[in-house]
């Protein structure tokens, strides 16, 4: 069966135009697809390396990073002239891209060598290679304290990461098969979508620990948070639904149904 192409993964503005520009993953045909987020037209399809993964963009510069699991590379996307401007060699199967624009790093997690590539956005080379637990899948940075949180998907733990020394500097248990990671930077909230286990871990980012546990749908995977409402996203693998917490009471406070299973979302994908 053909693959579908993946869902628009990443959403910010063009530094030299007036629109919006939408990066699409198609895994398929292993390329790019840059859509008008005003006349929802196709304006570029840019090629990059086999079997796409994911892609996350630095708004600060106008870069996209896409992690390409078949070709063990990161392709960098010029957000100007949507054409590749480098291939960068990281480690086995990578996954995840996490950002941190502030000091511009790059964080990409390599399922198959359980480690995380830091690239240096400045010179696009890998400056560091962080060793972490078995099958990091997802991925993200809280910026305002520069820590970058990895899903561990088989050891069910999260790896905190210091963004200053590039060491693992806190290992937290969380439940059944962590997914997905979705951050409130204004509560020093963590989320962490427990496929195997139907729930969601809160971590203080204070403290690294577990402060709650939520029941949610089943197989949830992907999540998000909109800091604005504090209010938290997930999706769901193996049902048409969409859970929506509450960050305050950490209380899920309405279940909305959706055409089809969903792996992720994007809820807002604004710099925090």
């Amino acid at each position: 069966m053909a693959k579908k192409a993946k869902k628009i993964n990443v959403n910010f503005s063009d530094s030299e135009a007036s629109n919006d520009q939408l990066y699409v993953i198609d895994e398929n045909n292993n390329v790019i697809s840059v859509v008008n987020a005003t006349t929802n037209n196709v304006v570029s399809t840019i090629p990059v390396g086999h079997q796409p993964v994911s892609l996350n963009g630095n708004p600060n510069n106008n870069r996209i990073y896409v992690t390409n699991g078949g070709s063990q590379t990161v392709s960098v996307i010029d957000g100007a002239t949507n054409t590749v401007i480098a291939i960068i060699p990281v480690g086995v199967q990578p996954a995840g891209v996490g950002i941190n624009p502030y000091i511009n790093r790059i964080y990409i997690s390599n399922r198959g060598s359980n480690t995380v590539s830091v690239i240096d956005g400045l010179t696009n080379t890998v400056i560091s290679t962080i060793s972490v637990e078995t099958y990091p899948t997802d991925i993200d940075v809280h910026p305002y304290i520069n820590r970058i949180y990895v899903t561990n998907e088989f050891k069910n733990t999260v790896s905190v990461i210091d963004g200053l020394t590039n060491t693992v500097i806190s290992t937290i248990l969380v439940e059944s098969q962590p997914s997905g990671i979705g951050i409130n930077s204004a509560t020093n909230r963590i989320y962490i979508s427990n496929k195997g286990s139907n729930t969601v871990s809160v971590i203080d980012a204070i403290t690294n620990t577990v402060m709650a546990i939520i029941p949610v749908g089943n197989q949830p995977t992907g999540i998000e948070v909109n800091s604005s409402n504090n209010q938290i996203y997930v999706t769901h693998e193996a049902e048409n639904t969409i859970s929506v917490i509450d960050g305050l009471t950490n209380i899920v406070v309405a279940t909305v149904p959706v055409t089809s299973p969903m792996a992720n979302i994007d809820e807002d994908l604004s710099l925090e």
